[in-house]
């Protein structure tokens, strides 16, 4: 994937890349019995059990649940801060708490370089404050990414042919997530080094191009339940009739 900026109008960037049309398949499926729930380990609760998966993911929950969801989203679509605002709080508290369904993310850059400085700043802290961040990161996207404020001319010049990495970095400046992640605790020397990490770059690259080879991941959301493309279905309120056919809800 090329993760260099062309200049364009943000908002035109993001109606157009994020989302996958009407959300209205997998409606009909009849609701399943519940699957069966496991204890937390001691002291814990199954929502604080957050893992980074081999894929490049964060999994929040139970690792055995017989319900596995994997969102593939993006920090910049408001279909994706839709989903984590309408239907995560009811997963955390619902199946992830009763060991019934794990929830993983993934980061997948849709809108290309805008996405890169979010998810090296996103995946700039400990596991267990990875959802916390990216929650924050959501509700505050109208605010960072809606910004009305255009990129001047003479900087996007000169952005046409920097690296990735110093196009991420400018990004991530310019809209405010450099700042955003400093005030929530990432000292400024994390800051840079996961702005400046080359090898995290690549990763992403290579995980990008993994989820189009196997699942041809086309918007943000692409749900994925039990190793399934859940098709059409880009929205909390398409998703619950899935999740209750697989019994979760």
């Amino acid at each position: 994937m090329n993760f260099r900026i062309a200049c364009v109008v943000l908002p035109t960037l993001l109606l157009a890349a994020c989302g996958k049309g009407d959300s209205t398949g997998n409606t009909s499926a009849p609701a399943a019995a519940p699957v069966a729930g496991a204890k937390a380990p001691a002291g814990q609760n199954w929502v604080d059990v957050v893992s980074r998966t081999p894929e490049g993911g964060y999994r929040m929950g139970n690792p055995d649940a017989p319900v596995k969801l994997i969102e593939y989203g993006s920090r910049s679509c408001p279909h994706c801060a839709a989903f984590d605002a309408e239907g995560v709080p009811t997963l955390k508290t619902g199946p992830i708490a009763a060991g019934k369904m794990s929830y993983e993310f993934r980061d997948f850059p849709v809108h290309g370089a805008v996405d890169m400085g979010p998810i090296l700043l996103g995946q700039c802290v400990e596991p267990a404050q990875f959802f916390p961040m990216l929650e924050q990161m959501m509700a505050a996207q109208a605010t960072l990414i809606g910004r009305q404020a255009k990129i001047p001319d003479a900087d996007n010049a000169r952005l046409q042919t920097a690296s990735p990495g110093q196009v991420a970095v400018y990004l991530a400046n310019f809209y405010g997530y450099t700042d955003f992640v400093k005030q929530r605790g990432v000292p400024e020397a994390k800051v840079q080094a996961c702005l400046s990490d080359a090898k995290a770059l690549d990763a992403i690259a290579k995980q990008t191009e993994a989820a189009n080879q196997k699942y041809n991941v086309s918007g943000t959301p692409t749900f994925i339940l039990n190793g399934k493309v859940v098709t059409d279905v880009a929205d909390w309120a398409a998703l619950q009739p899935v999740l209750k056919a697989a019994g979760a809800l």
